[in-house]
């Protein structure tokens, strides 16, 4: 059944250009209603595949985000396999929490976010920086990766707006293999956070947030 659903939706939702290739197709709590995964997203369509509907599914009486657990099921990432040699890396506390943070040094909203970081306790925060906003981005990289505190200098620049110091290529910075790191992970903007038990969060966010968020990755892995 659910072969032919899969197809009749392909098909008929095809002329929509934009959306993404259909992947799979699976029931909901909604009768009649289907969830359709394109990418790293999801969709919903009745069994004949006539319309669309894009949104969140709330279960009422639990209050759950029905929605935003499917995204998280999705885009889930082995977060201990990733390359962190390749990151800018900073701590507070005891920095038992750990979190990756995908951001471009032009990015005002990254710098929104690092401002909201240095309110977390006990955490460990790993930047791999990606230069999606131009050359300048990719200049600005290679400066601070290259200094000798390349840690300060990612501080001194989003906090406070110090320009890193020229270092004019004397090292080779991770900034392709980071493009790559993202594209793999389907990081479609900055910035882009990753916790412990492999759910991510695609914006940025207050540290009140940043702190649940934190404190559920660690309930999840059972620190």
């Amino acid at each position: 059944e659910f072969r032919r659903v899969l197809f009749r939706s392909k098909f008929k939702l095809s002329r929509l250009t934009d959306l993404p290739q259909i992947e799979s197709a699976r029931t909901t709590p909604i009768p009649g209603l289907i969830e359709l995964k394109v990418g790293n997203q999801v969709v919903y369509t009745d069994a004949n595949g006539d319309y669309l509907i894009e949104g969140q599914m709330l279960e009422v009486k639990s209050q759950r985000n029905l929605t935003e657990e499917r995204l998280d099921e999705i885009n889930k990432v082995d977060f201990a396999s990733l390359p962190f040699k390749d990151a800018i890396v900073w701590k507070n506390g005891s920095g038992k929490r750990r979190l990756v943070v995908f951001a471009d040094p032009n990015c005002g909203y990254c710098k929104h976010l690092e401002k909201e970081l240095q309110q977390i306790k006990d955490v460990t925060v790993y930047t791999f920086l990606i230069p999606i906003l131009g050359e300048d981005s990719k200049a600005k990289l290679d400066n601070i990766w290259c200094v000798k505190d390349r840690t300060q200098a990612w501080r001194d620049w989003m906090l406070n707006g110090t320009q890193p110091a020229k270092t004019f290529g004397m090292c080779a910075s991770p900034a392709q293999r980071n493009a790559a790191l993202s594209q793999k992970l389907r990081v479609q903007g900055t910035p882009a956070m990753f916790f412990e038990d492999g759910s991510r969060l695609a914006s940025a966010a207050s540290a009140a947030v940043i702190e649940q968020r934190l404190n559920r990755a660690t309930a999840k892995i059972g620190g």
